[in-house]
């Protein structure tokens, strides 16, 4: 008789395929919409380390004091 494997094993490779194919889907969408596919361009987003001092001081996480310093070290120069 038949028995449980009467489809020959093309079944299991179908069923695969069947829940493979839309979750693989599901995640590229995904991963499009909050823009973490990794293959988007990085350059835009890229930010270097004085601008990021830049903001931190604007956003009022550093004193100025603590800002200057911070400028010089990466400047490797004296700020007045």
């Amino acid at each position: 008789m038949w028995g449980i494997d009467h489809m020959g094993g093309g079944m299991g490779i179908g069923m695969i395929l069947f829940w493979l194919i839309p979750v693989g889907l599901l995640v590229w969408c995904i991963g499009k919409r909050t823009g973490s596919s990794g293959s988007g361009d990085t350059a835009s987003t890229h930010r270097t380390a004085r601008e990021i001092l830049d903001a931190r001081y604007a956003a009022g996480e550093l004193d100025r004091e603590e800002y200057l310093r911070r400028r010089e070290d990466l400047e490797g120069a004296k700020v007045p």
